[in-house]
């Protein structure tokens, strides 16, 4: 029996902590127990000195001092004020209008909104409860079905996922031993890609099912010329200027991918700030305005946020700041743009702090404890372990691929991310890297795979989210005084599901397309190493005379 322990601990540790938490232990001090049993146990089993235990203070303070998690405080601080500030419902209320009366506008909107929320906040439950708060009642009150709806929101939060500044993209980059920047630049195109997904899903409802997603009516649509027209040649206008401005700037640049998008919506967003800014000096004075209203309204409520964030990524990805660095820059920046909107106050400030310390409170204490568990199963070769039965599976990479998403999908039914990336991707690691596969892919993989751990019906997080501010009884709306039905949690549930769907084929689009992370390593060099061929110069050097021999 003893023996039989002993050679399988590995197993029985994992098992143990998987027991552990479906009793409802909470995670960091599951790990932590676990971690410690067993420790004991090896130690009173003679598998390892009692001495082994010292090193735990060490890896404890190695958490504490580790200036790459710095930057999710900073991260999380920047978000939330952005959207305490009002970001969110100006830019819902401003790209609203600017969709109209198209079909399925508001759910674009949504979508929109929500990338650029991901990029801000980084917190799935900021994001969906803004949108929720803001967006659901006025979805409802033009006749949107509750299920696309709730749907759209649901998944629009989770974004904050992949979309840098991701809070997830740090987490994952630290547990992989890889370069912050390097996940970022990855991860930019898929996040593009699947928000486009979404948009696709949209357009496909609203032709098929145009009661499901109607547009705005006549009445509804505000920013309006003094003759009635909504002035949106007047922001194409602007658009295709600043597009021009920015391939002008950019058409010698020699960066690609990411970086080269980055600096180029930056050219152009604050070419249209400057023509917007202009255009108001000229009307102030004059009383003439070259640009309409909508064009002016969606210049200054969509550029601050947006110079902000490619401010942070973009001085990132050209390496000339940290991500800690990055994020110390951007929570200034928002302090900054909460203060120029006069919507500052030190009551936002206190709710920002502390809700910033609790979430970092709570990383902390489940990578502490992931440290503890770590050490013990590590100490039984446990790791050992799971790399032999990993790269064992039929397949090869994509093998080992197919296998672990599918295994970490059904860990999300039941564990967040930040439990699945202290516990699962310390482990799945060293087996990717045995099979050759790039760690920065690996990681973009399973933080498009872990959204859908916030979008599992019946345990997905953001769901619950939604369900907290959803309307739970039916009310009368304030505008139309009608009366709404309530939202029901089987419409909440079942809104998620194409989206979840979704999800799952933006996985296999970046497992079968690998270039769309691959782009952060740059251009390849060609060159075939077998053919390389070094030749030294052969230098002539003077006799070497030390005078003549000293007579001792």
């Amino acid at each position: 029996m003893i023996a039989f322990l002993i050679e399988n601990m590995a197993p029985i540790m994992f098992v143990a902590l998987v027991v552990f938490l479906l009793l409802g232990y909470p995670v960091a001090f599951s790990l932590g127990a676990v971690g410690l049993l067993f420790a004991f146990l090896g130690i009173e089993l003679g598998q390892f000195h009692p001495n082994f235990l010292q090193a735990l203070p060490e890896r404890v303070y190695g958490v504490m001092n580790n200036d790459t998690l710095l930057a999710i405080p900073f991260f999380t601080f920047m978000g939330l004020v952005l959207e305490r500030s009002g970001m969110a419902e100006d830019l819902l209320d401003t790209i609203g209008q600017l969709f109209g009366t198209v079909r399925g506008g508001l759910a674009y909107a949504v979508i929109f909104v929500g990338a650029l929320l991901a990029a801000t906040t980084g917190v799935v439950a900021a994001s969906v409860i803004s949108m929720g708060l803001i967006s659901l009642p006025i979805m409802l009150r033009y006749g949107y079905d509750r299920r696309v709806a709730s749907g759209v929101i649901a998944a629009s939060g989770t974004l904050a996922q992949i979309i840098p500044p991701s809070l997830v993209l740090i987490v994952m980059a630290d547990q992989l031993g890889r370069s912050v920047g390097d996940m970022y630049e990855g991860a930019f195109i898929p996040g593009l890609v699947l928000t486009g997904l979404y948009a696709i899903y949209i357009l496909i409802v609203s032709l098929l099912f145009p009661k499901a997603t109607p547009g705005l009516p006549p009445e509804a649509i505000g920013f309006r010329e003094d003759n009635g027209n909504r002035g949106l040649a007047s922001l194409g206008v602007l658009a295709l200027a600043s597009v021009g401005f920015a391939w002008f700037m950019m058409r010698n640049s020699e960066t690609r991918g990411a970086d080269f998008v980055v600096i180029s919506m930056m050219y152009g967003i604050l070419f249209a700030f400057a023509i917007a800014v202009l255009n108001w000096v000229v009307h102030r004075v004059s009383g003439v305005r070259f640009l309409s209203r909508i064009a002016q309204q969606t210049t200054f409520v969509m550029v601050p946020p947006l110079f902000l964030i490619f401010l942070v990524l973009g001085t990132i990805f050209i390496g000339v700041a940290t991500p800690t660095e990055g994020g110390a820059m951007g929570a200034t920046g928002a302090l900054l743009l909460g203060a120029a909107k006069k919507r500052l106050s030190w009551d936002l400030v206190r709710q920002a702090v502390h809700s910033t310390a609790k979430l970092s409170a709570f990383v902390i204490f489940i990578l502490v404890g992931a440290r503890v568990f770590s050490l013990t199963f590590y100490g039984v070769n446990g790791h050992v372990w799971v790399e032999h039965l990993l790269t064992s599976l039929p397949g090869g990479q994509f093998g080992f691929l197919i296998f672990v998403n599918i295994f970490v999908f059904i860990l999300a039914f039941f564990l967040d991310f930040f439990e699945l990336a202290f516990i699962i991707i310390p482990l799945l690691g060293p087996a990717a890297t045995s099979l050759g596969i790039d760690l920065i892919w690996f990681g973009v993989i399973l933080g498009v795979n872990m959204q859908t751990s916030f979008m599992h019906p019946p345990f997905g997080f953001a769901l619950f989210y939604l369900r907290s501010v959803a309307p739970k009884e039916s009310y009368i709306d304030r505008v139309t005084h009608k009366r709404m039905d309530a939202v029901t949690t089987g419409q909440i549930y079942w809104g998620a599901v194409p989206f979840v769907i979704i999800q799952v084929v933006m996985v296999l689009l970046v497992i079968a397309f690998p270039s769309m992370v691959m782009h952060y390593k740059g251009a390849d060099t060609n060159v075939d190493l077998n053919k390389v061929k070094i030749e030294l110069p052969q230098i002539e050097l003077p006799p070497l005379d030390f005078g003549p021999p000293k007579i001792q």
